[in-house]
């Protein structure tokens, strides 16, 4: 016997009952990036491999371990792709839209791809909505992105439930100076790091400070501290980014350990966390990466952007019950037709109803049936009301208006007037 079909692990349908919070989340992000003045841009799954490597960085985990990658026919090395960053980059590039210092405010939402361990939260096929803008190159973009997430929470009720972590990386240049103080200080107790962090010490030294070992963590309580060799231009640049902030009321917690995990920030890092979810705890980060244009060959750019994991978002609205009922609120109305020519004059009559009924959501039987048997489908769609056409009703062009949800009597309602009481049950509900 063959094996039974089943989806790739770390890879999960998204079934109809949660797809509404999926769409509420995405409808109210896009609805808020609109008001902002940013533009939604489409971008392949696939990109070539060299794509990765050259923006997120060799020796990163993410590149080095987690990466989908294959040949295709042409013996063309491709990769799903693992984020949605460095194929922004790559298209603006492409198509020349920050070219003449062009202003660019997008965002993009899709499918990434990692060969991780999955676990609750962590999958092998996820979720980003992302965000880039191109050519600003001060603070006050930082703080407009996290003033953006920060107003995203309040809608979503999530106010409370995360917290700001903030950090600056310096320049290139800074970056170096304390990467080699790092690894100095580091060498020294060599042989006290977890396997990881060893291994790290060759390839992104920067990346031990976000170990989550916590003998390696005892270690570093006393490494040097990253803001000890930040640049004049990038404190001054943090401490802009926070007044800002401070400004508007936003709370924040400054994480000199926070890198994120990808090479190209640079300045200004930021996550959104919370510790509802246990060990997943980061539901949104960003932050800039002035450095990036250049290294695919462009001229020097400005970029900051983020990225949020839809289903770590799906799961904190969930944990805390901030999913609106009304998304998955069933049907108003169920049409019933008995003959042929009753079901003519419902399709046609539903259609006729959706027109004039903004927000009617009306179910039509399908299938014929006897009258029993339609009767209860319409009472297990959960719909309030069945409205029964038959040759009787048809003759004296009524409908039959019946209340599925209490004991009230069926009323025979003219076709003229069905609409109107329609609207009015809408409204009462």
């Amino acid at each position: 016997m063959s094996k039974t079909l089943q989806a790739i692990r770390g890879m999960n349908d998204i079934l109809p009952e949660q797809t509404p919070a999926w769409r509420y989340l995405e409808r109210t992000l896009a609805d808020l990036l609109d008001s902002y003045g940013y533009r939604e841009i489409r971008l392949p799954i696939l990109e070539f491999t060299e794509l990765f490597a050259r923006g997120i960085g060799e020796g990163t985990d993410v590149v080095d371990k987690e990466m989908y990658t294959f040949l295709d026919r042409n013996e063309e090395s491709l990769t799903l792709r693992p984020e949605g960053t460095a194929g922004c980059v790559r298209a603006v590039l492409e198509h020349g839209m920050t070219g003449g210092g062009q202003v660019q405010k997008l965002w993009y939402a899709g499918p990434m791809f990692r060969y991780e361990k999955p676990q609750k939260g962590r999958y092998r096929q996820f979720h980003q909505i992302g965000v880039e803008v191109f050519n600003l190159p001060g603070p006050d973009i930082d703080a407009e992105l996290i003033v953006l997430t920060w107003r995203l929470w309040k809608k979503l009720g999530l106010g409370d439930a995360v917290t700001l972590q903030l950090n600056s990386l310096g320049s290139s240049e800074a970056r170096v100076a304390y990467r080699d103080a790092l690894v100095a200080y580091l060498q020294e107790r060599f042989d006290r790091l977890d396997e990881d962090s060893q291994r790290r010490m060759t390839t992104n030294p920067l990346r031990i400070l976000d170990s989550k070992v916590p003998e390696t963590q005892a270690l570093l309580v006393d490494a040097p501290r990253l803001h000890d060799y930040l640049d004049a231009e990038s404190v001054a640049h943090f401490e802009g980014l926070k007044a800002r902030l401070d400004a508007v009321g936003i709370r924040y917690e400054i994480n000199q350990k926070l890198v994120r995990g990808l090479d190209y920030y640079s300045r200004t890092a930021f996550e959104w966390v919370t510790d509802k979810l246990g060990s997943q705890g980061t539901v949104c980060g960003g932050g800039r990466y002035d450095g990036l244009i250049t290294q695919f060959g462009g001229k020097p750019t400005p970029g900051v952007g983020f990225a949020m994991g839809v289903e770590r978002l799906v799961l904190l609205l969930e944990t805390l019950d901030l999913v609106p009922a009304e998304l998955s609120a069933p049907a108003h109305a169920y049409i019933c037709a008995f003959g042929e020519p009753a079901e003519l004059a419902a399709l046609a009559l539903a259609e006729q109803l959706r027109d004039a009924v903004p927000g009617l959501r009306m179910l039509v039987n399908s299938g014929a049936g006897s009258f029993k048997s339609q009767f209860k489908k319409a009472d297990k769609s959960g719909a309030r009301f069945a409205l029964i056409l038959g040759e009787d009703e048809l003759a004296n062009r009524v409908v039959g208006f019946k209340p599925l949800r209490d004991d009230s009597e069926q009323q025979n309602i003219a076709w003229d007037a069905l609409a109107e009481r329609l609207a009015a049950c809408i409204d009462q509900a």
